[in-house]
C-alpha cells in the first residue's frame, strides 16, 4: 500500500481509493485472485458452472487444475482451458504440493473443490494445510465428524472457506432475509420449503449415467440420497432466510424406484428455536419437475414467497392489505439485495448469476483480507463452514429419524 497526501479533493475509482480525511490509501495489489480447481473436468457438469460463475466478474483467474481422476481427461481438460503445461496435474496431492512451493507472484490464493462428496474432505484439509483458502461444493464433507474437523483446521489456519449453497446468492432471497431480519412480518410462525426434481424417476443409474451413478451410491454420495443432494439446499435456505435454527425434526425417507440404494424422496417436519414449525420436502421422483425449489415463510403480520422459477420476484403477503410484489433491480431493495443485482429491472437473472454472487462476495472479502482492509457486511454474506456443519447434521439427523420408530428427535450437531 502507498499513502499519499493531497491538498485538494480528487476523484478516483471507488474500489481502489479509500478516504480518511484528505489522506488516501491506494491499494497496490491490482491483480486477479489466482485459483486452482480440483475436479470439474470436461466430463463434469458442475465444473463448467463454477467456471462460468467465477469468470463473470473478472476477479478470479484459473491458473492450475487437477481436473479429473482420469489422467487423459485431466490433461485434455487442462489444455481446453488453456492452462500452462506445468500447471496441469493428474493428482490433486501433487498439485497442492507443487503449488504451495510456487513463488508469491504465482502462488494460488485459493482452491475450488468440485468433486463428488467423498472427495471433499481430504483435498480441503490438505489445501488448508498448504495455506490455501477453499471453495467447496455442498454437502461440505462425507460426514458430520469430517465437517467438524474441517472447522477446527479452518480456525487453526485463519483461512476463508466458501460453501456453494447457490440459492443464497439470489438477490430476492437476500431481500427476503433482510425483511424478516427487520421484523416487519413479526415473529416467524411457519416455514414451508420444498425442492422437487423428477430426473431420477427411473432407474437411471443402471444406464451408467455419471451424475445418477455417483449421487445414488452410498460409497460416493454419503448417508442420504435426495436429502443429501437437494434436501440440504432446502434446509440451508430455510435457516438462511429466517435466521432461525432447527432444533427438532421428524423425518420420513423413501426409496421409490426399485433397486435404488439411497432415498429418492422424503419429507421432514421441523421445529425452530423460536417456536416456529415447518415442513421440508425433497424428492427426485416428481416426474416432470426440474429444479423447482420454493420457500414460503409466515409471520404474525404477513408472509413471503420466493421460487427459483421466477427468481426475480418476491411476493410479500399481508394480513390486512393487498399482496406486494418486489422485483430485482429496483431502487427500493435492501443493500444486500441491491449489491447482488447485476442488471436493470426486467432483465432476468438466474442460477449462474446467483452462483457468481457467491464467488464475487468471497473474492471481495478475500481481497480485503489480503490487503488488511475491513470487508463490507454485504461481501461477507456467503455460506461457510458453519452452514456446512449444519448441513451435515441435517443429513445425519434425518437419516436417523427416518430409520427410527420414535421419529421426533432433537437436532444434534
Amino acid at each position: 500500500m502507498l499513502n499519499v497526501l493531497f491538498l485538494k479533493p480528487y476523484s478516483f475509482h471507488p474500489q481502489k481509493i479509500y478516504f480518511s480525511s484528505i489522506q488516501l490509501t491506494i491499494v497496490m495489489d491490482n491483480r486477479k485472485l489466482r485459483m486452482g480447481m480440483i475436479g470439474g473436468g470436461k466430463d463434469a457438469f458442475i465444473g463448467a458452472v463454477h467456471r462460468l460463475a467465477f469468470n463473470m466478474d473478472g476477479q478470479i483467474e484459473l491458473v492450475a487444475g487437477a481436473l479429473s481422476v482420469n489422467p487423459e481427461i485431466a490433461i485434455d481438460s487442462g489444455h481446453q482451458l488453456f492452462l500452462k503445461e506445468d500447471r496441469i496435474y493428474t493428482d490433486y496431492k501433487v498439485m497442492l504440493e507443487k503449488e504451495a512451493a510456487m513463488p508469491s507472484d504465482k502462488r494460488l490464493d485459493f482452491v475450488s473443490i468440485v468433486t463428488p462428496n467423498f472427495v471433499h474432505f481430504d483435498p480441503a484439509m490438505m489445501a488448508l494445510d498448504k495455506g490455501f483458502n477453499v471453495v467447496i461444493e455442498k454437502p461440505i464433507t462425507f460426514s458430520l465428524e469430517q465437517a467438524k474437523q474441517l472447522k477446527t483446521k479452518l480456525q487453526e489456519t485463519g483461512l476463508t472457506l466458501l460453501l456453494c449453497h447457490t440459492y443464497t446468492g439470489y438477490p430476492m432471497v437476500k431481500q427476503a432475509k433482510q425483511m424478516i431480519r427487520s421484523g416487519i412480518l413479526g415473529k416467524v410462525r411457519k416455514v414451508f420449503v420444498e425442492y422437487p426434481q423428477g430426473w431420477l424417476s427411473t432407474f437411471l443409474e443402471s444406464t451408467g449415467q455419471a451424475q445418477a451413478s455417483w449421487r445414488t451410491d452410498p460409497k460416493r454420495s454419503g448417508a442420504a440420497g435426495s436429502m443429501g443432494d437437494i434436501g440440504t439446499h432446502a434446509f440451508n435456505l430455510a435457516e438462511y432466510v429466517t435466521g432461525l435454527a432447527v432444533t427438532n425434526i421428524c423425518a420420513d425417507l423413501n426409496i421409490v424406484v426399485e433397486g435404488r440404494m439411497l432415498d429418492d424422496d422424503g419429507a421432514v417436519l421441523l421445529k425452530f428455536n423460536n417456536g416456529a414449525t415447518g415442513v421440508l420436502i425433497a424428492t427426485q421422483v416428481a416426474a416432470g419437475e426440474e429444479n423447482s425449489i420454493k420457500i414460503r415463510i409466515y409471520g404474525e403480520k404477513g408472509g413471503l414467497e420466493w421460487k427459483q422459477e421466477d427468481a426475480n420476484t418476491l411476493l410479500v403477503k399481508w394480513l390486512d392489505k393487498p399482496t406486494e410484489i418486489y422485483r430485482a433491480g429496483t431502487g427500493y431493495l435492501s443493500s444486500f439485495a441491491s449489491h447482488n443485482c447485476r442488471t436493470p429491472a426486467g432483465h432476468p437473472e438466474g442460477y449462474l448469476e446467483a452462483f457468481a454472487n457467491l464467488y464475487r462476495n468471497f473474492a471481495l472479502s478475500l481481497r480485503a483480507k489480503i490487503n488488511h482492509e475491513l470487508p463490507k457486511e454485504e461481501w461477507l454474506d456467503f455460506p461457510g463452514v458453519e452452514e456446512g456443519i449444519r448441513g451435515m447434521a441435517f443429513i445425519e439427523n434425518v437419516v436417523k429419524s427416518g430409520k427410527s420408530n420414535e421419529k421426533w428427535m432433537a437436532f444434534e450437531v
